[in-house]
């Protein structure tokens, strides 16, 4: 329980580290437009920073890690943006846009795991009692993993299954992504059903930078959820039932593990 709630807290904390900040000195535009005016000629007519909008100033600073320089091929364009790059992969926008397009889509995958490992740890052993067939959890109610094994009990049909599925996305976005359309970004492949993609500029950017942020949380907390069940030998899902289970059964399980009396 206690390594559950310390896994929780390092997410959360770590999380923090991905908000994007948009810092723009005031000062530092309104002294550009003073020496703008004072080298205008006279009788030249200069407009004031209220009717221009001024360009943005990069800072030379990363916003996430003030103490290095920000890299130089993130400019604060992209989603969730800020400046995070300290081994400086990302050396020029054609590497930037390649780096992101695997980010999302590891986002995505990992969003997908977060919710199913602990709903797969739930219900399993029921589905798989309902059908007469063998549960894949272990008898500390684990899910396969690297870490946990166990996936050799996983059928072939599946990896197959999944891997085709994987290739065939990842053929899409390549296409894509060459057509040269100045509309697409990396992870757009126009899948909308619901329609609840913005039409406006500032709606999308909101939807995207939602997209990444809580895709690097899911990927922090799959990685957490696969240590702590490798350290602790137990299931997410025991180890927090409080969040899984009906509050009358959590107090049962406490019960018989002698946490009440």
């Amino acid at each position: 329980m206690k390594l559950s709630l310390l896994t929780l807290a390092t997410v959360t904390a770590t999380a923090s580290a991905f908000v994007p900040t948009n810092v723009q000195t005031r000062s530092s535009l309104l002294n550009m437009s003073e020496m703008e005016i004072e080298a205008a000629p006279e009788g030249t007519d200069v407009e004031t920073p209220a009717a221009t909008a001024a360009a943005p100033v990069l800072s030379e600073m990363s916003m996430s890690m003030p103490f290095m320089k920000r890299p130089t091929a993130l400019t604060g364009t992209l989603a969730g943006d800020v400046g995070f790059d300290p081994l400086g992969f990302a050396k020029s926008q054609e590497d930037l846009m390649n780096y992101r397009e695997a980010e999302v889509k590891h986002a995505r995958l990992a969003m997908l795991a977060a919710a199913g490992w602990p709903i797969s740890e739930v219900f399993d052993k029921k589905i798989a009692s309902a059908f007469g067939m063998t549960p894949l959890l272990d008898s500390s109610d684990r899910v396969p993993s690297v870490l946990n094994g166990g996936l050799g009990k996983v059928s072939p049909i599946y990896w197959v299954g999944v891997l085709g599925l994987a290739a065939a996305i990842d053929v899409l976005g390549t296409m894509k992504a060459n057509k040269g359309d100045s509309n697409y970004f990396p992870g757009n492949f126009g899948f909308d059903p619901l329609g609840v993609y913005p039409k406006d500029d500032e709606g999308k950017m909101w939807m995207q930078t939602a997209e990444i942020k809580n895709g690097r949380l899911a990927m922090i907390a799959v990685f957490g959820f696969a240590i702590q069940e490798f350290i602790s030998k137990v299931g997410v899902v025991d180890e927090t039932p409080l969040f899984f289970f009906p509050v009358g059964d959590v107090f049962k399980m406490y019960t018989n593990s002698g946490y009440l009396n």
